[in-house]
């Protein structure tokens, strides 16, 4: 019988390489020898040295079909040959001009096409820092401090959007500036009316990645009237789903039209990438001709540099055909169908669903959702119970040996990229990874039927 410290030596003994670097990282890096919580595991995730389409390989020689994507970055696959050749020619002009130049201009315009909400563009270096320069907007155009968030709602790790309770964060940031709220429109609204709030800052798709806790449809509706009415600045976050869940990012999904919106991953095309958009009137605070007790004074060394400019610009022409983002959501659907194919077969109570980002959930099946793109249970703290993260993890250790590396074992960021080949591969190796788990015990049995 299987046990759960076999599996562990099992995969040592296949990367002795990613061992021998761990070992040396864990010398540098303080979060256990990784730079990015998600890529902590025990005993360690495989060093990478390269990778194309949907594959990436590792210094062991070991191949795994990629469900990382740049932690959603890659919608369009690793190494896509349109930003492999915009990187190259531009790389060879220049890396930093230290001014304007035509393509941020040209980026922006690509952008506004995209998402109709667009009238001005500011360019950032990551998602974080866009949703920490949307917040300073709304509390410039309000004249208001306060910022009104959703439960498990993430938006960055700087003080003013981390969860509550987060070690080194000052109370009066978390517990005056900022507001933690369930996803119920009759608080919501009370709490809007206050007149209190410079914004509301709410994640595309759901809570966590594209919606491990989606948001309703009519849910989402009601908050463009809502905002409107108490004064209010509606900001969504689209860092993650901003041209992965469609051209015009989520919010086109949904019709509706936020203040403003931040962006991040794919509009960089893999590479660093922020952005703030929205409507002219809240950020004119840019400009000079703004009085300057209203106005912002906004730097940054890495603002549009022409390296990501060139890869944005590269990437923003390919999703204006939508034909990316509805080759991820077909190679989602079946991922999709297959994997809560092989739980129902074993008797596992959970489910995978999602749209372009397929989410795991283990636990009772509260109700039949009207499609397998969402979750059977509406309760937040089962969807995103952290008790189920060990057990998540065993299935990622499992699946990495079967050659497959996704999120947490749980998260399947899907690629424009994936194949035919890919998903039954990974079918099959979630399937074994089940009996494996089952084998050696690291299943609970409150998962069962």
């Amino acid at each position: 019988m299987t046990t759960a410290a076999s599996v562990i030596e099992d995969y040592k003994l296949s990367h002795p390489g990613s061992q021998r670097l761990h070992e040396r990282a864990a010398q540098f890096f303080a979060a256990d020898g990784a730079t990015h919580a998600t890529r902590m595991l025990d005993p360690f995730r495989p060093y990478i040295t390269h990778a194309k389409g949907s594959r990436k390989w590792d210094v062991d020689g070991n191949e795994y079909i990629d469900y990382v994507m740049g932690h959603g970055a890659l919608i369009l696959g690793h190494c896509h040959p349109d930003i492999v050749r915009a990187i190259q020619e531009q790389a060879a002009k220049g890396l930093h001009y230290g001014e304007n130049h035509e393509l941020e201009v040209e980026w922006a315009a690509l952008i506004k096409k995209l998402m109709p909400s667009v009238e001005r563009v500011e360019f950032v270096a990551c998602g974080n820092e866009a949703n920490a320069l949307a917040i300073r907007f709304g509390r410039v155009f309000t004249g208001r401090k306060k910022v009104l968030r959703l439960e498990e709602h993430f938006h960055g790790w700087f003080d003013f959007v981390a969860y509550p309770g987060t070690p080194g964060v000052l109370p009066e940031d978390n517990e005056i500036n900022s507001v933690y709220i369930p996803h119920d429109l009759d608080l919501i609204e009370k709490e809007l009316a206050k007149r209190q709030y410079a914004v509301l800052l709410t994640e595309g798709g759901g809570a966590h990645m594209e919606g491990q806790y989606p948001l309703d449809r009519n849910f989402v509706q009601a908050l463009p009237d809502l905002t409107r009415q108490h004064g209010t600045v509606w900001v969504i976050d689209e860092v993650v789903t901003g041209f992965r869940y469609a051209p015009g990012g989520w919010q086109s999904v949904m019709g509706v039209t936020p203040d403003l919106t931040t962006l991040g991953k794919c509009v960089g095309g893999g590479l660093s990438v922020g952005a703030v958009v929205g409507k002219a009137e809240i950020m004119e605070a840019l400009s000079t001709k703004t009085p300057i007790q209203r106005r912002i004074r906004h730097t940054g060394t890495w603002n549009a540099n022409p390296l990501v400019a060139a890869a944005g610009v590269a990437a923003c022409k390919l999703y204006l055909t939508g034909e990316p983002q509805r080759k991820a959501t077909q190679a989602a659907a079946v991922l999709r169908a297959g994997l809560n194919k092989a739980l129902k077969e074993r008797g596992i109570s959970g489910a995978v669903y999602g749209k372009t980002m397929l989410h795991g959930y283990l636990g009772p099946r509260e109700f039949e959702p009207a499609s397998d793109m969402l979750p059977p249970t509406r309760d937040i703290k089962k969807l995103c119970n952290p008790a189920v993260a060990p057990t998540w993890a065993r299935m990622l250790l499992h699946l990495l040996q079967h050659g497959v590396a996704n999120m947490g074992g749980r998260l399947y960021v899907m690629s424009a990229a994936h194949t035919e080949e890919d998903i039954d591969q990974t079918i099959k190796a979630f399937a074994e990874s089940l009996d494996a788990m089952i084998a050696e015990g690291s299943l609970p049995k409150s998962f069962g039927k």
